[in-house]
């Protein structure tokens, strides 16, 4: 069959088809889906930007591994800024407290001068970024989080917001969003008792110290910013937006680069925290969820606490997941590569965060391949059913790890789950289609591979409930309740309708096959 010649000719000829079969009115769901993957074999002939073009709509389900930090752009941290009336330092290329004297300029005014708000928006991003001697991507990754600090909580609703918005406009419908809530009495008072190895007696005295005062706190934390998205985007009115339809759940970041009793204490209150939000949520709505539904894990895995403290934080999670085994875990590990720590330092983190820290998502897993008996490792993930969540630009920014060196095809080959996600899109200057354009060209993805991602993606998320799907990451045959149904169709039956309303998990994923329908009837 002879392909088109360009990315116009491929629309033109898909739009033909598709008036062809709604006037046959006999629509079937696989001719859409062989449809489509012709008309996405063509436009790979036709280079990036018409992948671009077809993707751009492309139903991606969920981004399961994005920091809401890393994922605002910098323009909106310079705008916030000069709302707050903060300065920005010239020299260091961040903002500073008022008053704005000497060499430091209001932040209200830095859009008056080009250059410094060129270097701004560079040295709060990989933008322009090069690497020189002394520093790598890794230390401009890290290094841009430092620099756009100081902004007013009274915006987490507006970087939620911006995030929600962007994910809406590249038909995603779930976020899970990676964020640090207020910790300060608990690193208090862990420091007050100091560090005690037998876990159970430290967690007894924490919370007898009071660690439980602040769980009130972390939950309104996201319940606020939560409100303030949703009245921006005006949900719940006529006014509604797209940005309503995508769900947003939080994902508590624990900070892994400081001493033993913080990180237990930090730990132990995000469980609880976790723990007390699910069981609020599940209340408040009638079965249906929100708010906090997993930890993690964060800062640099090469920093030399997170290595030298990687087991024992480990033993915290094990000890920790026996006592509130509902909480979800979702670990960074294996976000390194040869050379950035010796060698020993590669043969252990992934294998310790599913046996130890009993992980169900592993956020990069770049190093898989240098752990000890690697092949068996990479079968256990598969066995088990632990994701891999996947982020080629992120990884290729902060460890220089891109194509053949990167191990995305060895876990599709050994059938580990894997899905992709954008880590931190406001400082990579990405989204997620830019990242299934990367991969669909990168490692030469058919277009059934890309829907398996999606899925994949939505098989794994932290919602409550039961997955749609009959068996773990096989995505052939709904559960049996469903047996039958096309999914994603507009009228279930009705025992299949009562299934999905009382699972978030099943309900997210009936939509996206929805989503795949109508993306896919356009061919």
């Amino acid at each position: 069959m002879r392909r088109p010649a360009s990315f116009l000719a491929c629309l033109t000829l898909a739009a033909t088809a598709y008036l062809a079969d709604a006037q046959a009115q006999t629509p079937r769901a696989a001719d859409s889906e062989a449809r489509a993957a012709r008309a996405y074999e063509a436009v790979v002939h036709d280079g990036p930007l018409a992948v671009h073009a077809f993707l751009a709509d492309f139903p991606k389900g969920a981004d399961l591994h994005v920091h809401l930090a890393g994922a605002v752009y910098a323009e909106s941290f310079i705008r916030a800024a000069g709302e707050d009336g903060l300065c920005v330092d010239p020299a260091a290329l961040s903002f500073a407290k008022p008053p704005c004297s000497g060499q430091l300029v209001p932040a209200a005014k830095v859009t008056a001068y080009q250059d410094l708000y060129d270097r701004l928006v560079n040295a709060f991003s990989m933008r322009s970024f090069v690497a020189t001697s002394g520093l790598s991507g890794h230390d401009q990754f890290f290094a841009t989080f430092g620099r756009f600090g100081g902004l007013g909580k009274k915006h987490t609703g507006e970087w939620v917001d911006e995030v929600a918005s962007r994910a809406a406009a590249e038909n995603e419908q779930y976020l899970e969003l990676m964020q640090t809530p207020p910790f300060t009495h608990a690193a208090k008072i862990a420091h007050e008792i100091g560090w005690n190895q037998d876990f159970a007696q430290l967690r007894q005295a924490l919370l007898d110290h009071g660690l439980r005062e602040e769980v009130a706190a972390d939950q309104e934390d996201v319940q606020t910013a939560e409100t303030e998205r949703r009245q921006m985007e005006h949900c719940g009115t006529a006014q509604a937006g797209p940005p309503c339809q995508v769900e947003v759940r939080y994902i508590y970041q624990i900070l892994r680069g400081f001493p033993p009793e913080q990180v237990f204490a930090q730990t132990l209150l995000g469980f609880e925290t976790v723990q007390a939000s699910m069981g609020a949520s599940m209340e408040a709505s009638g079965g249906r969820g929100g708010g906090w539904v997993g930890i993690n894990f964060v800062q640099p895995e090469d920093g030399f606490i997170s290595m030298r403290d990687y087991s024992l934080q480990m033993k915290m999670l094990e000890y920790l997941h026996g006592i509130y085994p509902q909480v979800h875990i979702s670990l960074h590990a294996g976000e390194l590569a040869e050379g950035l720590v010796p060698p020993e330092g590669l043969r252990f983190h992934i294998r310790q965060a599913v046996e130890l820290g009993h992980a169900e998502r592993i956020g990069h897993g770049v190093d898989v391949m240098y752990e000890d008996d690697a092949q068996g490792l990479l079968k256990e993930l598969a066995q088990k059913h632990v994701m891999v969540e996947i982020n080629l630009s992120s990884n290729e920014g902060i460890l220089g790890i891109k194509g053949a060196e990167h191990p995305f095809p060895l876990y599709r080959a050994a059938h580990v789950p894997v899905a992709l996600s954008t880590d931190d899109e406001g400082v990579s200057r990405i989204d997620l289609t830019h990242e299934y354009v990367r991969a669909a060209l990168d490692y030469h993805l058919s277009y059934r591979d890309l829907k398996e991602l999606a899925r994949t993606g939505m098989e794994h998320n932290f919602l409550p409930g039961e997955s749609l799907w009959a068996a773990p990451d096989a995505f052939t045959a709904p559960a049996a309740v469903c047996k039958g149904q096309a999914p994603g169709a507009e009228k279930p039956s009705a025992a299949c309708k009562t299934f999905l309303e009382g699972s978030e998990k099943a309900a997210a994923q009936w939509e996206l096959e929805r989503r795949f329908r109508v993306f896919e009837a356009k061919f």
